[in-house]
C-alpha cells in the first residue's frame, strides 16, 4: 500500500471520544454543583419535621425531633438538661415564637460538627436559628446567630 492508497479520513471516532470527554466533563460539573447545593439537605429536612410538628402543635413529637429520639417518654431521665417542660416554654404558645402557623428555610450555614439551620417563622423579620448535629441530627440552640440581611 502506498501513500496515495491510504485510507480516507473518517472524523466519527474522533468526533465520538470528543463528545464523550465533554459529556463526562459536564456531568462532574453538573454532579458537583447538586452536590454542593444539597450538602445541607438532611439538617434542613430534620428541622422542617420539627417545624411542621410545631404548626400542627404536636409539641411531643416536636420534642422528639428535638431530640432525635422519637421515645422519649420512654425513658425522660435522660434528657434531664432540656426537659420537656422547658422545651414547651421555649417553642409552645407562650414561647417567644407564639404559635407558628408557617415556616421556611432562609439559609444553612454549615461549621464544625453540625448545621446551623435559620428559619423565618410566620413571615416576621427576624429568623430563628436552630442547630443540628451533623452525626446525629439532635437539635440545639446554635452557638451564633444569624440573621437575614
Amino acid at each position: 500500500m502506498t501513500l496515495f492508497e491510504a485510507k480516507e479520513y473518517d472524523p466519527a471516532p474522533a468526533r465520538k471520544r470528543r463528545n464523550l470527554i465533554i459529556s463526562i466533563v459536564v456531568a462532574v460539573i453538573l454532579i458537583g454543583a447538586l452536590t454542593w447545593h444539597f450538602r445541607y439537605w438532611p439538617e434542613e429536612h430534620v428541622v422542617d419535621k420539627f417545624f411542621t410538628a410545631l404548626e400542627h402543635k404536636d409539641y411531643e413529637g416536636a420534642y422528639g425531633v428535638w431530640l432525635h429520639d422519637p421515645d422519649w417518654k420512654q425513658h425522660p431521665d435522660r434528657h434531664k438538661e432540656y426537659d420537656f417542660h422547658g422545651f414547651y416554654l421555649d417553642w409552645g404558645p407562650g414561647g417567644q415564637w407564639g404559635l407558628i402557623n408557617s415556616h421556611k428555610v432562609y439559609t444553612t450555614v454549615g461549621g464544625g460538627t453540625g448545621v446551623t439551620v435559620v428559619m423565618i417563622i410566620n413571615g416576621r423579620s427576624e429568623a430563628a436559628n436552630v442547630w443540628v448535629e451533623k452525626k446525629d441530627k439532635t437539635m440545639s440552640f446554635p452557638p451564633r446567630e444569624f440573621q437575614p440581611q
